[in-house]
C-alpha cells in the first residue's frame, strides 16, 4: 500500500495493486465537502493521473453514514456569502472538479449513505456508482437557495433524463436506492457487508484489463456525452489507434489464443 502526501488529513489518497483509493475524510460532518478537501481532492487527482500504476480509482466516505453530504455548510458565512465570494470560492474548487471531469482512467464511487449536493456532483464523475440499500441520493439545493452549477446539473440531465432531473431538483427530495437504481443514478446495489469486497473485485477486474482499451473507450463515451463531433472523434480515433499498435493487443491476442489470463503493460 502506497500513502499519497497530501496537504490535508480530510482527504485520504492511497494505492494498492493497481487500485487508487480516495477517501473523503471528515465523518463529524458526515463527510461534507470543505475548500481544504476540494484542494486535496485536486492534489490527489492529478497524483494519481500521473502514476503509472494507477489503472482505477475507488472514491469512498469515511465513517459509513456517507459518501459526502454535500458542501460544508458550515464554511458559507466566511467563504460562500454572496456571489463575490462564491466566484473565489469556484476558482479554489473548480480545480478538483476539473480533475474530477478530465480524470482519464475509470473512477467508481462507493455509494454508503448520504451522496447529497456537492457529494451527489463528485459521483456524477465516476464512471461506475456502487451503492448500500440505505443509500440516499439527491439535490436539496432548493431548500437552501442556493444557485447549482450548470456543469453538475448537466451531468445529471445527461445520465437520468431531463424529466427526473427536473423532478428531483425542483422537489429537492431523496431518492432511496431502488429508485436510484431504476433511473439510472446508480449502477449496482449490494448489501453493507459485501459492498467493500463486491467493489474491490470489479475494480481488481478493470485493473487486469488492458489499460490503453479501457482510456480510449473512457474518452470515446465521454465525448459522445458532451455532443462532441469531428475534433474529439480524431482524437479519441488516435487513442484506437494506438490500441492496435500496442503490445497489449499483441499480449490479447496471445493469450485469448494460449486460454490464460492476461498480462497487460499500458504499452
Amino acid at each position: 500500500m502506497k500513502q499519497l502526501v497530501l496537504k490535508t488529513t480530510k482527504i485520504l489518497a492511497e494505492v494498492s495493486e493497481g487500485v487508487g483509493w480516495l477517501t473523503f475524510n471528515q465523518p463529524e460532518r458526515r463527510n461534507a465537502i470543505s475548500l481544504e478537501m476540494w484542494q486535496g481532492i485536486g492534489d490527489a487527482m492529478e497524483m494519481m493521473e500521473a502514476d503509472a500504476d494507477v489503472r482505477v480509482v475507488i472514491m469512498k466516505g469515511a465513517g459509513g453514514k456517507a459518501f459526502a453530504s454535500g458542501a460544508d455548510i458550515s464554511e458559507f458565512d466566511q467563504q460562500r456569502a454572496n456571489a463575490a465570494q462564491r466566484h473565489e470560492y469556484g476558482q479554489i474548487s473548480a480545480r478538483g472538479s476539473q480533475w474530477l471531469a478530465r480524470f482519464s482512467k475509470p473512477l467508481i464511487a462507493m455509494i454508503d449513505g448520504y451522496c447529497i449536493g456537492g457529494g451527489l456532483a463528485i459521483a456524477l464523475n465516476a464512471d461506475v456508482r456502487f451503492a448500500t440499500p440505505g443509500s440516499r441520493l439527491g439535490i436539496p439545493a432548493a431548500r437552501l437557495g442556493l444557485g447549482y452549477e450548470y456543469p453538475g446539473l448537466a451531468a445529471l440531465a445527461r445520465l437520468v433524463g431531463p424529466s427526473t432531473a427536473r423532478d428531483m431538483l425542483f422537489s429537492a427530495r431523496l431518492l432511496e436506492a431502488d429508485e436510484a437504481l431504476r433511473v439510472g443514478l446508480v449502477n449496482f446495489i449490494v448489501s453493507e457487508e459485501s459492498l467493500l469486497k463486491d467493489v474491490q473485485v470489479y475494480a481488481e477486474r478493470i485493473a487486469s484489463n488492458a489499460p490503453l482499451t479501457v482510456k480510449a473507450a473512457k474518452a470515446a463515451v465521454n465525448a459522445y456525452e458532451k455532443y462532441s463531433q469531428i475534433e474529439a472523434a480524431s482524437a479519441i480515433a488516435g487513442l484506437v489507434d494506438v490500441c492496435f499498435d500496442s503490445e497489449d493487443y499483441k499480449e490479447g491476442r496471445r493469450a485469448f489464443a494460449e486460454k490464460r489470463a492476461p498480462e497487460f503493460k499500458g504499452c
